[in-house]
């Protein structure tokens, strides 16, 4: 199966599926001595991992992530690094009445038309669970770009129609509410529509943004491989998002130049500053050293217990009804998995531009 790796220098490849023996991830071109330990991933992965509220799926996977090579002494050898978790409760009994059906919003059809084979049990390689693999593995880029004082700031921006207020943001309310909503006005509102679309059986989607701090203005490409273009295609390789917008997104095509255009500026230090950020921070496919502002539109999860209208195998037009575990809304855990491949992407871009400038090579050269 070609396409499950991304990157050109950070270069990631995700195997495993949703309930084989293990999943995980290699992480090949990582520079040497980036400090990265298990625990440091952990934080990641226990973002994402299922059972952690009442809004998750009640699979019961610790997720816990081992390293198996690549790192040595707590820093990164330069080295393939490799990392795996074990699945220690998938039930794939819960998938016999569906072996034969195309699940509405699933890759079922596709994939059986694709390959002539699929494994049912939860999706097998399109399941969302091979997420977890791509969070590892962007632990460690948004380690790497830690060292170059970049910030990666992610959150629940929608529940449904329910948005987070501008005035009412407030940064360290994401971590304290397992919507992980910077409003806590807003997520109030959230968990009780959530408490009714459980009720009905049903589910819910969303949106969520992410803010990355301290690009340096030149990354990116101005031609095919734009920044925007390359986080774009990262974060719709997300299996659940269905749209991805920068700065003034879908709004931008009904203003004019005189409101979207972004004005630069000189501040008291001589550096260039913009007084908007409508492009959010990437012009010309290139970072401008505004802070870099997307949204990903998540859709609602497709596994529901109401009855379903579809095909079988045998084109049969049938019923389903989807029983086992399955998250009511899939964005809450998608947020550190959103952060996980911008992070991956900008990494893989910023070495990718290095030597964009001869005196850039030269210094890098120099420094052998």
């Amino acid at each position: 199966m070609p396409g499950s790796s991304y990157g050109e220098i950070f270069k990631v490849t995700t195997w495993g599926e949703s309930h084989g023996k293990a999943l995980g991830a290699v992480i090949d071109g990582c520079p040497a001595g980036i400090p990265i330990t298990e625990e440091h991933i952990q934080k990641f992965m226990d973002r994402r991992k299922p059972g952690a509220s009442r809004y998750a799926t009640k699979r019961a996977e610790a997720d816990k992530i081992e390293i198996y090579s690549g790192v040595f002494e707590s820093l990164t050898t330069g080295c393939p690094i490799m990392m795996a978790v074990k699945n220690e409760d998938h039930i794939s009994a819960n998938y016999d009445n569906i072996k034969s059906v195309y699940r509405p919003a699933h890759a079922d059809y596709g994939f059986s038309k694709k390959f002539g084979i699929r494994d049912y049990r939860g999706g097998g390689r399109s399941s969302g669970r091979e997420t977890l693999c791509r969070v590892a593995a962007g632990a460690v880029a948004v380690k790497a770009l830690e060292q170059l004082g970049i910030k990666i700031l992610t959150y629940t921006k929608s529940i449904g129609g329910i948005f987070v207020s501008e005035e009412n943001f407030d940064e360290a309310q994401i971590n304290k509410n397992e919507l992980y909503m910077p409003d806590d006005n807003a997520y109030k509102k959230a968990t009780s529509y959530l408490d009714g679309v459980i009720s009905r059986g049903d589910s819910a989607g969303g949106i969520i943004e992410c803010v990355i701090k301290g690009v340096k203005p030149g990354i990116g490409q101005p031609v095919f491989d734009k920044l925007d273009a390359c986080i774009s295609h990262a974060v719709f390789s997300i299996g659940a998002v269905k749209g991805v917008e920068f700065g003034a997104g879908m709004a931008s095509a009904s203003m004019n130049a005189s409101k979207f255009n972004d004005g630069f500026y000189a501040d008291e230090d001589k550096n260039i500053r913009k007084r908007t950020n409508n492009s959010g921070g990437i012009t010309g496919g290139l970072s401008d050293g505004a802070d870099i502002v997307f949204r990903a539109a998540v859709k609602p999860t497709p596994s529901i217990s109401l009855a379903q209208q579809t095909a079988d195998t045998l084109s049969n037009n049938v019923t389903v009804n989807i029983t086992g575990r399955h998250d009511p809304v899939i964005v809450p855990r998608a947020v550190v998995v959103v952060e996980a491949m911008a992070a991956i992407a900008l990494l893989d871009m910023i070495l990718i531009s290095l030597p964009s400038k001869a005196e850039n090579l030269k210094r890098a050269y120099e420094n052998l």
